[in-house]
């Protein structure tokens, strides 16, 4: 059922984006949500679209509602135009009022219109006031996401160490201060078993229940980097914010940092394999996700984020000052040209982001990275 609700909502988003399509090639422009709404019930009450009142229709509307949240950020510049959903990708409803859910917390379950009660695994208490639900399939599973509302206290700046990060590949973070946190997920091999049966898959007949069930154990392998990675940064950023008041990184931008070496055919790209594999390296690392578990987990205790430029971080001395790309000698080598200073490459450009970052906060300068704004909380826990 949640499999068929996700599908409705799919469908009216696919529906919707088509009408506005044709709207905007007859130049009418987009209908606004309440055309829409109007749209969705004569589709529900139409013959050859009655399975969409099978589903609830709060969540079908909020379909409706994401779809006009995403032509907002595309005439705004801040996204490029609407695609159509595939199936198997984000499947997810959501339940905005929140009278129309119930929970039983002592026997671990929850009431959702048309599904009934259900019980689940709860990873967190949930505190403050409950705004809306959301039901989404990670891998081969559902998680139920709850997204409360509370007041929460503004935390004094905290006191204590400030520290510079420089995020790496075959380091994950060097510290200015020497320490050094390694990835514990062993990448490759899962490539390679990913890559062994997505090749098993390919040579199955699509759609068929062995087909079926293989992409399922892929689905599984992928669940398992995913949470390796997770669970792996968020015990790396949380010692971190413990033990430091202030923390600096770099400003990077892992979209240009991640872009395809492969050109064109009149000018095709150099090193074409390498780069691919640097970019998978680079985003298997999921640096942005670490920033963000940084800066919220500061927030929490006090503690500020600083981002400086990632400009000139690893060819500068953090001696003397002196800039050249060919200090760094290799990827852990670092010999400075002008005094002789010898240091690993990383722990270096930790030490000139540390420098960089305490010049910030003493021309008083906005940080970049630090947020005012409180995000609701969220309580999210496995569907049984």
């Amino acid at each position: 059922m949640m499999a068929r609700f996700a599908g409705c909502g799919r469908y009216v988003y696919n529906k919707a984006l088509a009408e506005q399509k044709e709207r905007m090639d007859r130049n009418e422009g987009v209908s606004n949500y309440a055309a829409q709404c109007r749209s969705l019930t004569e589709w529900r009450h139409a013959s050859e679209t009655a399975f969409l009142a099978e589903a609830p229709t709060h969540p079908l509307q909020q379909s409706l509602k994401d779809l006009g949240r995403a032509f907002s950020n595309f005439f705004s510049g801040r996204a490029k135009f609407p695609r159509f959903k595939k199936k198997g990708r984000g499947d997810s409803f959501r339940y905005p009022d929140p009278k129309q859910i119930k929970f039983d917390e002592k026997n671990s379950r929850i009431f959702l219109p048309k599904l009934g009660w259900m019980r689940y695994r709860k990873s967190r208490e949930i505190t403050g006031t409950i705004k809306q639900v959301t039901v989404s399939r990670a891998g081969d599973g559902w998680f139920v996401s709850i997204q409360t509302e509370q007041e929460m206290a503004v935390q004094q700046r905290s006191k204590g160490s400030a520290t510079g990060i420089d995020l790496g590949v075959a380091t994950f973070a060097t510290l200015s201060d020497g320490t050094t946190y390694a990835s514990e997920m062993d990448y490759q091999t899962h490539q390679s078993k990913i890559a062994r049966e997505q090749r098993i898959l390919a040579r199955k007949q699509k759609f068929s229940n062995n087909w079926r069930k293989e992409a399922r154990r892929i689905q599984r392998m992928y669940g398992r980097v995913r949470n390796g990675r997770l669970d792996f940064q968020h015990k790396t950023s949380t010692t971190i914010c413990k033990n430091h008041a202030t923390v600096i990184v770099e400003d990077l931008n892992v979209k240009g940092m991640t872009a395809s070496a492969a050109g064109t055919l009149e000018n095709p790209g150099k090193n074409v394999r390498a780069k691919s594999g640097l970019n998978r390296s680079i985003l298997n690392q999921g640096w942005c996700e670490f920033r963000r578990q940084l800066q919220y987990k500061l927030e929490e205790v006090g503690g500020l984020l600083v981002c400086v430029p990632a400009k000139h971080t690893s060819a500068k001395c953090s001696q003397c000052g002196f800039t050249c790309k060919e200090n760094r000698k290799s990827q852990s080598n670092f010999s400075c040209l002008g005094c002789n200073h010898t240091e690993n490459a990383d722990l270096n450009a930790a030490r000139n982001i540390l420098a960089a970052g305490l010049a910030v906060l003493a021309c008083g300068e906005t940080p970049v990275g630090i947020s005012l704004k409180q995000e609701p909380t969220v309580a999210a826990s496995v569907l049984a």
